[in-house]
């Protein structure tokens, strides 16, 4: 399954790329993550939230990195779930900060009806990238997190702004 997502940020990218780059303070930001190590240079452990209260575990490695540009990985042999993606942070137009660009790609446990059981449980890829992309718009503009109650879901989302909610 492949993940296409894309948000301007009000910064340049080599604020953007740095914060990013340390991969401790991803799950500030993604939901679904409860953990990165790092363990080597370009080698790091991560586990996520699944379905029913599991978890998912796995090594994975830098392939590319081209500091304020890219950051580019792959999971490693024995992965729960294989992966790999790229995260691009380029100047948005007009001088109004970085664009981020998220591609990910991965192979969801189970197959088909593996995605379709995560999708049941509100475990969707795109619309997790998509909400952690708001949440790291929203640390890095403002320094914290504006949260909406006005949610139908267990957990409030990242609030956004009507244009934006006009958009989906």
């Amino acid at each position: 399954m492949d993940v296409k997502k894309a948000i301007t940020i009000n910064h340049p990218p080599e604020v953007i790329y740095s914060y990013w780059r340390n991969f401790e303070n991803l799950p500030s930001f993604m939901n679904h993550l409860e953990a990165v190590q790092v363990t080597g240079d370009r080698r790091s452990h991560w586990k996520t939230k699944a379905p029913a209260g599991t978890t998912v575990e796995w090594d994975a490695e830098i392939t590319q990195d081209e500091p304020n540009q890219l950051i580019a990985w792959r999971s490693l042999e024995g992965a729960d779930v294989e992966n790999s993606g790229t995260v691009r942070f380029t100047p948005a137009p007009g001088g109004r900060g970085t664009e981020v660009h998220v591609d990910l790609h991965y192979d969801a446990p189970g197959g088909p009806v593996g995605a379709l059981i995560a999708k049941l449980f509100g475990e969707e890829p795109a619309q997790q990238v998509s909400d952690d992309l708001r949440v790291f718009k929203q640390i890095i503009e403002t320094g914290e997190v504006v949260h909406s109650d006005a949610s139908i879901h267990r957990r409030p989302h990242p609030a956004r702004p009507p244009e934006a909610q006009a958009r989906g």
